[in-house]
């Protein structure tokens, strides 16, 4: 017990101590923060949101949360309880704002009806798109509206709670769509469900009209549009015009109640005519049931009538379902095609179902059994003991994939964009280097994961083993005419072993080994030509750049993806006794020549190698005007870390250890690294740090975790492209390496930076963007769960593997067949099954076999 209360201490301290402090083993650490520092620091810590709990007052300004299925396109659900960001066109819109919108009228009190939403953000006022004009989506935000608005997320279920003192009437509404591990199918509907639920305050019997309403927002153009008749509702519709079968879409409104009255068609008119005339119905507690009209409905409302006596609750649902079948987008030069792979991308779906109709009535004969399914997914991932600031991290970038990053195309594979720009997809096809750091599919669906490692080594790799790192869309053969990433490649053939592990499919490892062993060899070939077991020649990474000379971060990586091979080689009994030299040599090299004595570094090399001189070598916008030649001549090539400090220096250590390897590099060297970037690039105030670079991810009085620092001296004058920077991807890579080497205080202090510049009141707590919102590297953030207690499931030889790093715990397991809660409690190890099955037989604790207790 004392012990516990020592830590609980320990932890409040840290949590308001400051982030560039090194030296806090203990308690007394914090006190030596200067007395007035230290005030200061209490009293932030005193105002700040708790972490894992509601979003409310300045917290709630810019909370968006997104619903919608695994590449099916999403909607976001705000914090007031606005709808925005719709993206159902296999494009991110960023600025939609749709004009839909819930409503409450009250009978009783003619003139009392409210947009079901809480008051619109300050910012929302200027600053917008076309805000000279009014904005592009405020066209409901006039209208009158509940007083305050309270948001708690459970991923993936958001509620709010509005409230009003003008109205005796208590609202909450929850917004969700279906997320159910290893069901990816049912996790890539294009559907969304929100609840109202509303409950009479008053002390006598209320009558009132629930209505949702909606402009045509599908609509493209003049011809072809319509909004059509569904049970209890509407489609919004925009039928394929010719030579144009993209336009097509629909989107379909409706509820669970038997006498919804719909008006099909608003009245029809200019200027600002149909909303004053829908508002006009509401606001005297009226219904209005229209017919549909053959085209040009501006819009559709559906009512729900209903009296609540004194305390009384009424749910009503409201179901969401869509359909755009077909696309222009097309992506990449290709070889050949596979025959029948359509010429533009086809989401998933509607290889599933055959139109809106099909996924609308699934969805409502459907919808409780997967709401059931996905709230026992919700209630086993929070039945955790672990930091709320970590469940709060995992879960908020669980909703990358609901957004407009993720795709799946028509026969199912998974294809993403790194993340998703305003307008536009933001860097394609599932690039190699920036998903290495997202963990969360692997575990949580593990057939879409393995989808991309069957692109990465087919249709993305020659028969020299090149491998592209962007795949084309529709995915198909590559055109080989740029580098292979390193990180990227080395890093797949440590993910082929990790699913391997994970899906238990000697078959798949089988067809996939000889893939694995071609890719490897070019690697070796390309970037070691003199057997060094170092990476040296020039190789392109995830900074879009190349590096020249040994680095630490890819030589991490080459020595993770040999360890692979040679591990799926002997299962496979195969000779890996080159594999096996080239290791030894490597781990020799890296732990001894890129090693300074406190953390690892790069030796910049240009000349003597195989390629070319930097200026005439091929690049990514690396030009050498003059003054650059005469630098060249001075420091070496452009944008490269040298005796830098970097934050992923040893990047491909943490992927080996999250893939279920042994770390290839010395675990004392590795932790003196990563203090190293904690002491170093850890900062708690930026406010004179320069950055002439992206600096709205971190900048000003916030904390953050920079890329690289040059504690030591040795700064070129052009480092490598983003130094400055802070991406969330990285800081929670660090966090849990850190935690991995028994550091959890520390890596709890970046995460908590982290998640405290995403705390709703200047970000999206739901969005950590880097080049793009929602972008996919900050999934790095599922890697906490297993560097805190060291849990995975190995479906090969059926182990549960535990190494905590804080006691006794209970945390969330998701594998190949199942998903449920691993506990570690008073040295006894059990498993409890929520969902599926986890065929465990035993557990390896530290190391160690042990029985493992069955719940």
């Amino acid at each position: 017990m004392k012990k516990d209360n020592n830590r609980r201490s320990f932890l409040k301290n840290i949590a308001i101590a400051s982030f560039g402090v090194t030296a806090l083993p203990s308690v007394a650490g914090a006190a030596d923060l200067p007395v007035e520092e230290e005030k200061r620091d209490n009293k932030a810590a005193e105002t700040r949101r708790r972490f894992n709990d509601v979003y409310a007052g300045k917290y709630n300004n810019r909370a968006a949360f997104p619903i919608g299925g695994i590449g099916a396109g999403m909607f976001c659900l705000e914090g007031t309880g606005a709808i925005s960001h719709l993206s159902v066109r296999h494009n991110p819109e960023m600025f939609h704002e749709p004009a839909m919108f819930a409503a409450i009228s009250l009978k009783s009190t003619p003139g009392l009806a409210r947009v079901l939403e809480g008051p619109v953000p300050d910012w929302k006022k200027f600053g917008q798109r076309d805000a000279g004009l009014g904005g592009t989506g405020g066209a409901t935000w006039g209208l009158p509206r509940f007083k305050t608005a309270t948001l708690q997320t459970r991923f993936p279920f958001a509620q709010i709670i509005l409230a009003d003192p003008q109205l005796p009437l208590q609202v909450s509404i929850k917004g969700w769509s279906p997320f159910i591990p290893t069901d990816e199918d049912h996790a890539s509907m294009p559907v969304g469900g929100l609840e109202y639920q509303f409950t009479n305050k008053s002390h006598q019997a209320e009558e009132y009209v629930f209505s949702y309403n909606a402009r045509n927002f599908m609509r493209q153009g003049d011809a072809g549009n319509a909004i059509k008749p569904y049970t209890n509702g509407f489609i919004l519709s925009q039928v394929a015009i010719a030579d144009a079968p993209e336009k097509q879409g629909h989107f379909a409104i409706y509820t669970n109640e038997r006498h919804t009255v719909v008006d099909h068609c608003w009245f029809r008119g200019n200027w600002f005519d149909p909303l004053t005339m829908v508002w006009n119905t509401l606001k005297d507690g009226n219904t209005r049931n229209t017919p549909p009209v053959a085209q040009d409905a501006p819009g559709a409302s559906l009512f729900v009538p209903f009296r609540l006596q004194p305390g009384e609750q009424k749910t009503i649902r409201v179901m969401m379902a869509w359909y755009v079948p077909d696309s222009k987008l097309r992506i990449g030069d290709t070889v050949n095609g596979k025959p029948g792979t359509p010429p533009y991308y086809k989401p998933w779906y509607s290889s599933r179902f055959n139109g809106i109709q099909a996924v609308a009535d699934y969805w409502a004969q459907h919808y409780d059994t997967l709401q059931q399914n996905t709230q026992r997914f919700t209630d086993t991932f929070y039945n955790s003991t672990l930091p709320p600031e970590v469940l709060e991290a995992v879960a908020a970038n669980l909703t990358i994939l609901k957004s407009a990053t993720v795709m799946r195309q028509h026969d199912g594979r998974f294809w993403c964009w790194e993340g998703s720009g305003d307008n536009w997809g933001s860097c394609h096809g599932t690039c190699t280097h920036v998903w290495n750091y997202a963990q969360a599919v692997p575990h949580l669906f593990p057939a879409l994961e393995r989808s991309l490692r069957n692109t990465e080594f087919n249709e993305n790799q020659n028969a020299e083993g090149h491998q592209g790192f962007r795949a084309n869309l529709p995915i198909s053969p590559l055109v080989h005419n740029f580098h292979s990433a390193a990180d990227g490649q080395l890093g797949g053939i440590m993910k082929i072993y990790r699913d391997w592990r994970i899906s238990g499919d000697h078959d798949w490892l089988k067809k996939m080994y000889p893939l694995v062993k071609v890719s490897m060899d070019y690697c070796i070939r390309t970037w070691d030509p003199e057997g060094k077991g170092l990476v040296e020649e020039p190789h392109h990474n995830t900074y879009d750049i190349e590096f020249w000379g040994p680095t630490s971060m890819c030589t991490s990586f080459y020595l993770g993806a040999l360890q692979a091979i040679m591990h799926m080689g002997t299962f496979l009994q195969q000779d890996v006794s080159v594999y096996s030299s080239l290791y030894q040599k490597g781990k020799h090299a890296l732990e001894t020549t890129l090693y300074n004595g406190e953390f690892f570094v790069q030796q910049i090399k240009w000349t003597g190698l195989k390629a070319p001189d930097p200026v005439k070598a091929q690049s990514f916008s690396t030009q050498y005007a003059e003054e650059a030649r005469v630098l060249l001549k001075k420091e070496g090539p452009k944008y490269q870390y040298g005796a830098g400090c970097l934050s992923d220096g040893i990047l491909g250590a943490w992927i080996a250890r999250v893939c279920g390897l042994e770390e290839p590099v010395d675990a004392a060297k590795t932790k003196s690294h990563l203090l190293a970037v904690h002491k170093y690039n850890g900062k708690k105030d930026l406010s004179t740090h320069v950055n002439p670079q992206r600096s709205t991810y971190a900048l000003g009085a916030e904390g953050g975790l920079l890329l690289c620092s040059w504690p030591k001296g040795g700064m070129l004058s052009l480092p490598f492209v983003y130094s400055n920077e802070v991406w969330t991807g990285i800081e929670y890579q660090v966090a849990s390496h850190l935690m991995f080497h028994g550091e959890v205080e520390k890596g709890l202090e970046i995460v908590r930076a982290c998640r405290q510049r995403y705390d709703g009141a200047v970000r999206n707590p739901f969005n950590e963007y880097e080049c793009g919102h929602w972008y996919a590297r900050a999934m790095s953030s599922y890697g906490l769960l297993q560097g805190l207690t060291g849990v995975r499931y190995d479906a090969v030889d059926q182990a549960l593997y535990i190494d905590s790093r804080v006691g006794d715990f209970t945390s969330f397991i998701s594998t190949n067949t199942g998903f449920g809660t691993v506990s570690w409690k008073k040295g006894v190890p059990s498993l409890k099954v929520a969902y599926g099955t986890i065929p465990a037989t035993h557990a390896v604790v530290a190391g160690k076999k042990m029985s493992l207790q069955l719940v």
